[in-house]
């Protein structure tokens, strides 16, 4: 048996869930379902990131301990998880005692195999990113990321990691895809930044009492990324039976991150001497109505409105066919609401119900369904990660059978055309099963509404919007 594992990033607990974290744990929620729907033996991780400045700011604000704050907000991404059909295997959070034991104990690894150094460091930090910054990252004397917090300047004494040291070492892994970076294009980006003067960075921070000590020096704690990367790693000895599931098959992330999750991460695990991840996929950013989305903007959408407006299943639909995974992209309401009739409605909706009825004019007994696998097409888009190509094959498909019934005039005397009818029946529950990992509630309600014997119009599967 294969085994695949699939990871998002573990997201800040200074923020609450949007459509930006749900983007992503969509995404790797449908490869999950599309592989354990195949038969490989999947793991999905997602998690929350819990220490660092960010969250101590955020508790201090609302006036809690950092670890009462983080419980506060890591159920409100679990259920939004839950309200997205997002079937996660394990849900890792980096206050676990036993991540913590584990990232200090790969640290010393990196330490005793004599690639961390202490020095002082001197320059700027974007609080935001929570990463140190040259000019050169920097856009009017600003993060790009960040334009509302100026980077701090700050000089202190930490523990350094010879990054330098890995630098014709990684150009090689990603080069040869040994460790792949997709799309080419963040490849491409990756690759040239790496090519210039590779600085070391630093694996610690003085002044930051919320993180995991240092193992050697309980005076410093670790620096937030350096730990937070080892959950994708941690988890696999947290979670029970999963000990094999190391290397990841793919880690998802936001092109934003796609250094530390390329450069930083697989410099340590060398310098660990742990197996290095096989993929990792950076998808892009995207606006709201052409905004970046904000909350001084107050169009942040969380995944409640989206479910609320749409259901789960449609909105799983509508993060991932708008546009292609791993480019930049727009949403708004009013074109989510436009694709829904279009798509879900119109299309797949009617073919349910003209299907329906026709069958039950025919007084039409249908076959019980027989195993399915995927139509070669959508196989091959689901593991290029070409969710919206993946989606659209199957909806012309949905098209292609709709063109039948009124090429056929299947409502003019349907008991003597039962061959195309049966024809179309079991077409239907081929796409509810390509549609099953994008869909899991409406694809099991579409087999169960042609499993019969007796077909009858049961209502409209996805209700117009008006």
């Amino acid at each position: 048996m294969t085994r695949f594992y699939i990871t998002t990033p573990i997201y800040y607990v200074n923020d609450v869930p949007h459509i930006g974290h749900a983007y992503t744990t969509v995404a790797a929620d449908v490869l999950a379902r599309y592989h354990k729907q195949v038969g490989d033996s999947t793991f999905f991780l997602t998690g929350t990131d819990e220490h660092g400045v960010k969250v101590a700011q955020a508790a201090k604000e609302a006036g809690k301990d950092p670890k009462k704050y983080a419980d506060a907000v890591v159920p409100r991404f679990q259920d939004a998880w839950k309200l997205l059909e997002i079937d996660y295997d394990y849900f890792i959070r980096t206050t676990d005692p036993r991540h913590e034991k584990i990232a200090q104990d790969t640290l010393q690894k990196v330490y005793d195999n004599g690639y961390i150094y202490e020095d002082v460091y001197e320059g700027l930090y974007c609080e935001g990113c929570e990463k140190f910054v040259t000019e050169d990252d920097l856009v009017d004397g600003k993060c790009p990321l960040h334009p509302n917090k100026k980077p701090v300047h700050q000089k202190e004494k930490n523990y350094f990691f010879k990054l330098s040291k890995f630098q014709k070492q990684l150009i090689k892994l990603f080069k040869t895809s040994e460790v792949q970076i997709l799309p080419g294009s963040r490849k491409n980006e990756v690759l040239g930044k790496l090519r210039e003067n590779l600085q070391d960075v630093s694996v610690s921070r003085a002044g930051v009492s919320w993180g995991i000590p240092i193992p050697w020096d309980k005076k410093q704690t670790i620096y937030v990324w350096v730990e937070a990367l080892q959950n994708y790693y941690t988890a696999t000895t947290l979670a029970k039976g999963k000990e094999k599931f190391w290397p990841a098959d793919v880690h998802l992330v936001g092109k934003d991150i796609l250094w530390f999750h390329t450069v930083i991460w697989c410099a340590l695990l060398l310098a660990a001497k742990i197996p290095l991840p096989k993929v990792v996929f950076a998808h892009g950013f995207f606006t709201i109505d052409g905004q970046k989305m904000s909350k001084s903007l107050g169009n942040v959408i969380s995944p409640k409105e989206l479910v609320d407006k749409f259901g789960a299943d449609a909105a799983r639909y509508l993060l991932l066919s708008e546009f292609p995974f791993g480019k930049d992209g727009d949403f708004s309401f009013e074109k989510l609401e436009t694709k829904y009739n279009t798509d879900l409605a119109n299309d797949l909706g009617n073919l349910i119900s003209r299907v329906e009825k026709l069958c039950s004019n025919a007084k039409f007994r249908v076959a019980p369904p027989t195993k399915y696998k995927f139509h070669k097409f959508t196989k091959e888009s689901l593991e290029s990660f070409n969710f919206q190509l993946a989606l659209q094959s199957i909806m012309e498909r949905v098209q292609g059978l709709n063109r039948q019934i009124d090429i056929h005039k299947l409502w003019e005397q349907p008991e003597k055309k039962r061959h195309i009818l049966i024809d179309i029946t079991e077409s239907i529950r081929e796409v509810a099963h390509d549609l099953k990992p994008f869909l899991p509630e409406k694809a099991r309600e579409i087999k169960e509404r042609f499993t019969g014997p007796d077909i009858k119009p049961r209502g409209p599967l996805f209700p117009r919007i008006a």
